[in-house]
């Protein structure tokens, strides 16, 4: 077995006991799991159900329970950022266990933009490389420093966090969140790409209509898809 298997064996290992000792922010099981019967319907989404109907255990194998698609990264970005989700929705294991997972890969350099969770927990571990992380509290107060290889960092739940590669290779982090369904909003695209009123825009942050036109053109998914 290749040394960043290992590596992301034991990542994942530590995050499933940090996960499941946190307290859980999705209801509690009340069977032993829940593998969901294949949805056809466009109206559901494992994403965001915890009641789907259930497999009948003599249907249920052991590859219901195993997920190999954190091996490789994910595909890169053009910002150098790659990332490969994990939730019930890829790995029907995982459905009503309250947990989910991300692998995310960063070229020197590049980022992962201040975003928050709104309903989940996330416990970070770094499996290779140097990067700067950290998270911001409700009082505006910053807590990061550079994250050395094997080292594990906290986000509580609904705060905005961010990560940086500083160091020379790329680096891959695993994350565990204490949701199912954590959801993620990021800050540019949140203020920039939603729609906001440009006016409102100009006054919060001090900048000119030309200024948050070319801010909406790059964060905008319909603008940035017309140019």
């Amino acid at each position: 077995m290749e040394a960043n298997t290992l590596f992301l064996l034991k990542a994942l290992c530590l995050l499933c006991f940090s996960v499941c000792f946190t307290l859980a922010s999705d209801p509690d099981p009340i069977q032993d799991f829940c593998i969901p019967k294949p949805m056809t319907s466009p109206y559901h989404d494992h994403h965001f159900s915890t009641n789907l109907p259930c497999k009948n255990s003599s249907e249920v194998t052991t590859e219901d329970f195993v997920f190999s698609g954190l091996k490789t990264a994910g595909n890169f970005t053009e910002t150098g950022f790659a990332t490969v989700p994990v939730s019930p929705a890829n790995f029907p294991g995982l459905n009503t266990l309250g947990m989910s997972f991300v692998r995310a890969d960063l070229k020197p350099g590049s980022i992962n933009p201040p975003h928050y969770h709104p309903r989940a927990t996330e416990v970070a571990h770094l499996v290779k490389g140097r990067v700067y992380s950290g998270f911001v509290d409700s009082n505006n107060k910053v807590y990061a420093k550079v994250m050395e290889e094997g080292e594990m960092m906290v986000y509580p739940k609904g705060l905005v966090h961010f990560q940086m590669n500083v160091g020379d290779v790329t680096a891959t982090i695993v994350g565990g969140l204490n949701s199912q369904n954590p959801g993620i909003q990021k800050i540019p695209s949140v203020v920039f790409g939603s729609g906001i009123n440009e006016e409102l825009l100009m006054k919060a942050f001090g900048l000119s209509l030309k200024q948050i036109g070319t801010l909406k053109k790059r964060f905008d998914p319909v603008m940035s898809n017309e140019h």
